[in-house]
């Protein structure tokens, strides 16, 4: 089997700008590396993901359970395995996510009580990857940016129009909560936490770029 190694973060820290950049840092290591992204928005199994986000079920968030939503990433996630990556995985090539499973551990468990937490994560590491068959990661990097950056980092994303924002992003209160969590599962589940920040500045793409290659199990 390949190795599977996830970049997470909340939305704004750079995941996607990292995973974009990280194959060509790799390959010249001579690592046969492909990245993916997750949801899958372009295939029909994200479908009930994009009714999510968009608020079909609801205006915010917490109006779909964690266990609901969390299915309904789920089933992104194995169909993509299935049609899209397993080949690659199973012939030994290294998997750069950007999210993975573990965004259920931030943007889902945090609609619980945190006395559930750790009954959700046993939920759901048994759902995705003993009842599914997903693949475990072999290391999870989480990009750590303060909640007021990353909310800055939105704002440029979407030049400051609030509309195109998704359930998620738009409730500054949730944000804080999956924040939370996200620091439970850095601590519970063994993830590399990247600081994002240098003396109150953002770091720079190189610099954290480098930090993420040299936590990685080349």
């Amino acid at each position: 089997m390949g190795r599977l190694i996830v970049i997470e973060g909340l939305d704004g820290s750079g995941k996607s700008t990292q995973v974009s950049l990280l194959p060509a840092s790799l390959q010249a290591r001579g690592v046969d590396c492909r990245a993916i992204k997750l949801p899958n928005y372009e295939d029909d199994s994200s479908a009930l993901v994009r009714m999510y986000l968009a608020g079909a079920f609801g205006s915010r968030a917490e109006n779909l359970t964690a266990y609901a939503a969390s299915s309904f990433y789920a089933v992104d996630r194995i169909a993509s395995f299935c049609k899209d990556w397993r080949r690659d995985y199973e012939a030994g090539r290294l998997i750069l996510a950007d999210r993975y499973t573990t965004s259920n551990c931030i943007y889902q468990m945090c609609k619980l009580p945190e006395a559930a937490w750790e009954e959700y994560l046993h939920w759901l590491d048994d759902f995705e990857y003993d009842k599914l068959g997903l693949p475990r990661p072999d290391c999870v990097l989480y990009l750590d940016v303060p909640l007021a950056r990353s909310r800055e980092l939105l704002d440029q994303r979407y030049h400051g129009d609030a509309a195109k924002r998704d359930i998620h992003e738009r409730d500054a209160q949730y944000l804080e909560r999956c924040h939370a969590a996200a620091q439970y599962a850095i601590a519970r589940c063994g993830w590399r936490r990247i600081d994002c920040m240098r003396a109150g500045a953002l770091r720079s793409v190189e610099d954290i770029q480098a930090e993420i290659l040299a936590c990685l199990p080349l």
